[in-house]
This record gives structure tokens, sequence and C-alpha cells, in this order.
């Protein structure tokens, strides 16, 4: 007896189709995800219409002054790019250290976050013979909030001075969940915790004065080459130029401040 042919009803029909959709979703979400990892750690992102590329050597065909993909010291090409630490650098610590820690950073990057609590250790270990330098550098295709954020920063160093910045640049990190998730309308609040004028402060941040230094210091760092945050650059009293990218262990940074130290 022959069977009787049935036929495929229109979901059955759908159901390849529909697989193969949700493995192209999955993909696609996959490459997203990966590509904004590679934003936070140092990968291409674009910044005021300029494409930045990241310290792992990908900067474009036939650049010999590329800088190390890992940890590593800098030719003097690569070094002179590195513009020198000035009065007009927000410094922590002691002035005349042996060995400083020059940061690259975005208040809204979670391994930045991350890594400043490495960079105060480290602080704090070498009692001294380490400075610490912090510039801005806020990533705001990924974290809008940050460039205000920045401001902020900016401001609280035009009231209360250089410890005013540090203070504040420590409570942000402290309280923001990274990631653009703090609230900005806080921002005077903390300023306040921290013990900066608050009317002050609410005024200079309202201004928006700071925008244009923020950028400049942005476009600064694409031209040194610090593309992901944090970008990290040790430097000894020789001149001579460690790269550290990203947000390392406190080892690892260790033994890149003894070789400097001992350089």
């Amino acid at each position: 007896m022959a069977l009787e042919k049935r036929t495929p009803s229109l979901i059955e029909k759908l159901v390849p189709v529909l697989m193969i959709a949700s493995i192209a979703l999955a993909f696609a979400v996959g490459v997203l995800w990966t590509k904004v990892q590679g934003l936070e750690s140092g990968g291409a992102v674009k910044t005021a219409g300029t494409t930045v590329t990241a310290p792992t050597g990908s900067q474009p065909a036939g650049n010999s002054d590329a800088l190390p993909t890992t940890v590593g010291k800098l030719t003097d090409a690569q070094a002179k790019r590195l513009p020198a630490v000035t009065s007009e650098d927000y410094l922590r610590g002691n002035k005349n250290a042996e060995v400083i820690l020059i940061e690259y950073s975005d208040l809204e990057c979670p391994f930045c976050k991350q890594f400043h609590a490495t960079a105060k250790q480290m602080m704090t270990d070498y009692n001294g013979k380490v400075a610490w330098v912090w510039r801005q550098y806020p990533i705001a295709q990924l974290h809008p909030k940050a460039p205000k954020e920045a401001e902020a920063t900016e401001c609280a160093q035009e009231i209360g001075g250089v410890d005013a910045f540090w203070k504040l640049v420590d409570k942000i990190y402290e309280v923001t969940p990274a990631n653009n998730g703090l609230t900005l309308s806080d921002l005077p609040n903390l300023a306040a915790s921290v013990g900066i004028n608050q009317t002050k402060f609410t005024t200079c941040l309202d201004s928006g004065k700071y925008a244009d230094k923020i950028e400049k210091k942005v476009q600064e760092a694409i031209s040194v080459g610090a593309n992901g945050t944090p970008a990290n650059f040790i430097v000894n009293k020789k001149g001579e130029v460690w790269i550290i990218p990203g947000a390392l262990p406190l080892t690892n940074v260790k033994s890149v401040i003894d070789e400097a130290l001992q350089s």
C-alpha cells in the first residue's frame, strides 16, 4: 500500500530558514561583542571622525614606528611621540621620582577603573620612587558621558588645584559602575563630597569651558598611538620609555618599573 504524501506546513518550511537566521544572528552578535572588547582594551575606534589605531601594531602599513603589541620598550622614534611631563600635567607623588607612569585614561572605561586601583597600590609599594601622571582620553563613541566627566575633573583642578583633581578622579572611579554608568547629574554632589565648592563647580561644568581642552587631549593621545584605554607608559630619568597596554596586573607593572629603575 503506497504511503500518502503529505505537504509540509508553512512552519515546517520555515524551520530551516529560521535556523540559518539564528546562526547568522549569533555570529553577528559574537563579532560585535569582540569588536567592543577590542575597543575597550585597545582596538581601533573613531574619535572626532579620525580613525584611531590601537597600540597593537595595527598602524597603517609601512609605519615602522608602530607601537609594540605587548609590554615592551619603545624605540627612540616611538618614544619621541610621547609628550614630556610638564607643569601642566596632573602629577601624583614625588615630582623628582626616578620613574613616572603616564596613563591615558577614560573615566567610564571598566579597564581603567580596574587599573586605577593597581596604580594606587604601585604608588604605595614604591614609596616615592615612582610618580603618576594622568592624562585625559575619553572615548566618546564608547562612553558618551566620559568627556563631561573629564571636564568635571578640569573644573575640580581650577577650583581646588591638582589635589582636588585627583580626589575627584578617585571618587568617580569609586562610584561609577563604568561603561557609561555614572549619572552626570551626580557630579556636583561628588565634587562637594571631596571638598570642592559645589556652586563654583556647577557653574564651571555648565559652561563647557573645558570641552576644547579635552578634545585636544584626545587628539594628543591619538598622535601618541594611545588608542585604547588605559594606555600606560613608563618613563625613567634617561628618557627611556616602556609601554604597558591595557590593565595588566600589578606584578606585570612592577616588572617594567624595576627594569626602568635598573636601566
